[in-house]
């Protein structure tokens, strides 16, 4: 059960149950086998459910391998929906969201299944595929609530979309700096050191767009 649903009716309950148990015994099969050597019908005779029990919760072996990372980001549009109204700057708003998202994730499984189906990701180009038509989906539902709950500083419209998604992209992309370092580092895999990254990544923001580039060597001098 999650922190935002404490009591959920029976029937829910099952429906989560299942949705683990496919997560965690897909990223099993997956990194024990390879990804393309298990099939569906493979996965759903392990957890011994349907194959319309497991369409009935994920669209494709990607989505399931990709569970624990799409949770994050389904996480942060609640989030982004629920946020107090107050000014603040774009990239801090989308920020905040998602380090609050990070937080409600099951603090004792969640980051193991993320390194799992990253780690995954990184050898299975179908779920690098999958990840980036999410990853827009997700662009264009945070930029709609975005522009439903909060008003730019800008009376240009066509601006204004523009500054939300140039924002939300900056965002994703110290996301994926971030998530990547946190990956690649031999131990350490929790919540807050993921935060950790995410937030030094973020701050190098301002710096990226400041930054110049000056020739070096000899081609300062031509």
């Amino acid at each position: 059960m999650t922190p935002e649903n404490p009591v959920l009716p029976l029937r829910e309950r099952k429906k989560l149950r299942t949705r683990q148990a496919l997560i965690d015994t897909a990223l099993e099969l997956f990194g024990e086998h390879g990804f393309d050597r298990v099939t569906l019908d493979q996965l759903c005779e392990s957890v011994e459910v349907s194959k319309r029990t497991f369409f009935r919760t994920f669209s494709s072996k990607e989505d399931v391998a990709a569970a624990p990372t799409q949770d994050l980001w389904t996480a942060f549009l609640k989030v982004l929906e629920d946020h107090p109204p107050q000014s603040r700057p774009l990239v801090s708003l989308y920020e905040e969201a998602l380090v609050e998202a990070i937080g409600r994730m099951p603090s004792d499984t969640w980051a193991q299944r993320a390194l799992a189906s990253r780690r995954l990701a990184a050898r299975t180009p179908s779920m690098d595929a999958h990840g980036l038509a999410f990853c827009n989906r997700v662009s264009q539902e945070a930029a709609a609530v975005t522009e439903r709950r909060f008003t730019l500083d800008t009376a240009e419209e066509g601006v204004a979309a523009l500054r939300v998604r140039l924002a939300l992209d900056m965002l994703v992309s110290a996301f994926h700096q971030a998530l990547a370092a946190w990956v690649a580092q031999p131990a350490g895999h929790t919540r807050e050191d993921l935060t950790r990254r995410l937030r030094a990544a973020c701050a190098e923001l301002p710096g990226a767009l400041a930054a110049t580039a000056e020739p070096r060597g000899e081609e300062a001098v031509r």
